[in-house]
């Protein structure tokens, strides 16, 4: 008798183990490892993938037979499977939880193609591109040769990212080995696939993307899976995408919160693909303009080498950068540490308009004004229903009205009364992208201006030629030939948040915009020189910052140093979670504190977090330990859920 070991489409913690079902006869030339079945599940039908045959069991009864074979296509690989498992222990979820981001849903039409052929190996690609880093022909010939080389690539200012990466896959085909490419949304997707289509063979790549038509994913998931295209190039659920013969992964920007993968088990696409390229033994690259501290925490660990330019080079490459607050500035214009646009950054734009170059402008928010206050007391203004916050959309209302509303709830503020002071007229307390082109469209009238962003649609592109280009951060489109200058204002919206990973995340802001400006172009940000996130852009020093993010995380115990778990929930179903849960002895548990409001979720006042801190070889024990807590729970059918996150980005 065949035996089948399948992973039921069940969401229950207690239930995440694979089941033994028995093959029918009629059905045992048809199915085989990886294929979708259903199977009679506690008296109901459901779906299942199969994960191996075999021909013994230890489960002592009868065995139920195969209610029904959907598919005799293996859309589960042996390493898709194995990298399932794995995630899931380690980011304390479920193999069903990974296996939904993992595989598509099924379209019968895509699955009657025909097997396509492999096309042949590409030649080995030019190194000119990486000859400006002094280890990056090396990196080429290492990924050609199937070894499982590991750089943390600083990218310099200019850079054709999409091109390298296009490159470093060419370099895995030229050697008869797979590649996966990930990157942070749809605009960066586009600029990767076209290189790809300027580089690899026709055919050899697919690009999985989330917007992309059920039909057309699935057809590109099936190209995956045979083993027809050995390139994968998507968004953060590729990192999952089955490759054949992977012989790279590579991350581009990984310091972008979404890669964060924000349902279950909330797994990075970073750490997903350095743990993948360790189980597959293959090479893997971490990419970007800045440096995040768990990059810095790879070279720490030599289980990565930096890939970097000297500083000649990096020095031809790079805009020069200034800030608003360095003595000569302020002897010339002692307004420059208060004013949204001082005279310098006036200056340069009016400057570069003047010799025919466009002006990026970095604004942090969206909208016309989505932060207002009371005129009087400047207390925050909050929606009367939901104690939302209140703002002013970019798009105007009837007749032209900018009406508040809640960011929340939507409900109109057409009347205001402060609960503090009784004042009933509002102030901008935070300005947006689209009142800056505004203002910006009356400080230059013969300039033209263009909004990216959030409301106003993300541009990719923008034609040269004197204009003012204001977006918000990650919506900057791209010019040819580079802008003129940059102008990143409001800085205290990004240095001043309450966030672990502000200073970081700062840097990597500012420097992909200051990336688009042509050498020799300028940079001015409105921000103190002094502060250490400006004199990092300022030297143009992403690696200096992200060994001292993670010099200051390993004095306070803060990820990546160690890793950690929040637990949000009620405080008697956490007091009942952590009394069941056997954490590692060096655990430290910090808590509870209030959950944080989510936006457009009201709270009772009753839900708390607790976070669970351990060193980080701990990790994995933490993990095990909260993931059968969670069994127990659910095997028991406990009503309230403990929402459990391993690492997650928002600590603070």
């Amino acid at each position: 008798m065949v035996i089948a070991r399948v992973v039921v489409d069940v969401p229950l913690a207690h239930l995440d183990r694979p089941f033994d079902y028995a093959v029918p006869d009629e059905l045992a030339d048809e199915v085989r490892a990886g294929c979708r079945v259903r199977v009679r599940f506690a008296g109901q039908l459901v779906d299942g993938f199969v994960l191996e045959l075999g021909d013994t069991t230890e489960h002592t009864g009868k065995l139920a037979p195969l209610a029904k074979l959907v598919s005799g296509e293996p859309v589960l690989t042996p390493e898709v499977a194995e990298l399932a498992r794995s995630v899931a222990d380690r980011w304390g979820g479920t193999m069903t939880d990974v296996l939904r981001l993992a595989v598509p849903p099924r379209r019968a039409a895509a699955e009657k193609r025909p097997r396509a052929d492999r096309p042949a190996p590409p030649e080995p690609p030019d190194p000119a591109g990486f000859a400006r880093y002094p280890t990056g022909p090396m990196l080429l010939d290492a990924v050609a040769a199937g070894a499982p080389a590991r750089a943390v690539w600083t990218a310099l200012p200019g850079e054709d990212w999409p091109a390298r990466l296009a490159e470093l896959c060419q370099a895995a085909l030229s050697g008869g080995r797979g590649a996966l490419v990930v990157v942070p949304d749809g605009k960066d997707l586009d600029r990767l696939e076209a290189a790809a289509d300027r580089v690899l063979p026709k055919g050899s790549f697919v690009v999985l993307r989330a917007d992309a038509a059920p039909d057309t994913r699935y057809r590109r998931f099936l190209d995956a899976a045979r083993g027809s295209a050995t390139v994968v190039l998507g968004t953060r659920a590729a990192a999952l995408a089955p490759v054949a013969d992977l012989g790279l992964v590579a991350i581009w920007d990984d310091g972008d919160d979404l890669h964060a993968e924000p349902r279950a088990p909330y797994a990075h696409a970073r750490d997903v693909l350095v743990h993948r390229a360790h189980l597959a033994s293959c090479a893997a690259v971490v990419a970007g303009t800045a440096r995040t501290a768990e990059a810095a925490l790879l070279v720490e660990f030599g289980w990565a080498h930096q890939l970097v330019a000297d500083r000649a080079t990096l020095r031809a490459a790079a805009p020069r950068v200034q800030a608003l607050g360095d003595d000569a500035e302020l002897a010339r214009d002692p307004a420059a540490r208060t004013a949204r646009l001082p005279s310098l950054a006036h200056r340069v734009a009016r400057q570069t308009l003047a010799d025919g170059a466009p002006v990026l402008v970095q604004v942090p928010r969206a909208g016309y004004a989505p932060g207002l206050s009371c005129a009087r007391c400047r207390a925050p203004a909050r929606c009367a229903v939901c104690s939302g916050p209140l703002g002013i959309s970019a798009t105007p209302g009837p007749g032209g009205s900018r009406v508040p509303a809640c960011r929340w709830c939507a409900r109109p503020a057409a009347t205001f009364d402060c609960p503090h002071c009784h004042h009933t007229k509002l102030r901008a307390s935070v300005v947006g992208a689209a009142r800056t082109a505004e203002e910006l469209g009356r400080a230059f009238p013969g300039a033209a201006v263009r909004v990216s962003g959030r409301g106003s649609g993300v541009l990719a592109t923008v034609p040269g030629g004197p204009a003012v280009v204001v977006a918000t951060p990650g919506a900057e489109p791209v010019v040819e030939g580079g802008y003129g200058a940059a102008l990143l204002l409001d800085s205290w919206a990004l240095l001043g948040r309450a966030d672990l990973r502000a200073g970081e995340e700062t840097l990597r802001r500012w420097m992909n915009a200051a990336a688009l400006v042509r050498p020799g172009g300028q940079v001015v940000v409105a921000a103190d020189a002094a502060h250490p996130v400006v004199q990092a852009l300022v030297r143009w020093d992403p690696a200096g910052l992200a060994e001292r993010e993670l010099a200051d995380r390993r004095e306070l115990g803060f990820p990546p140093i160690t890793r950690m778990a929040s637990l949000t929930g009620s405080a008697a179903a956490l007091a009942e979670f952590l009394e069941a849960a056997r954490l590692p002895d060096d655990a430290d548990l910090l808590g509870p504190v209030p959950e944080p409001p989510r936006p457009g979720q009201d709270t009772d006042g009753d839900r708390e977090r607790y976070l669970v801190r351990v060193p980080r070889g701990e990790g994995l024990a933490l993990a095990r330990a909260l993931a059968e807590v969670q069994g127990v729970r659910s095997a028991k059918k406990v009503a309230e859920h403990v929402r459990v996150q391993l690492d997650p980005l928002d600590l603070i």
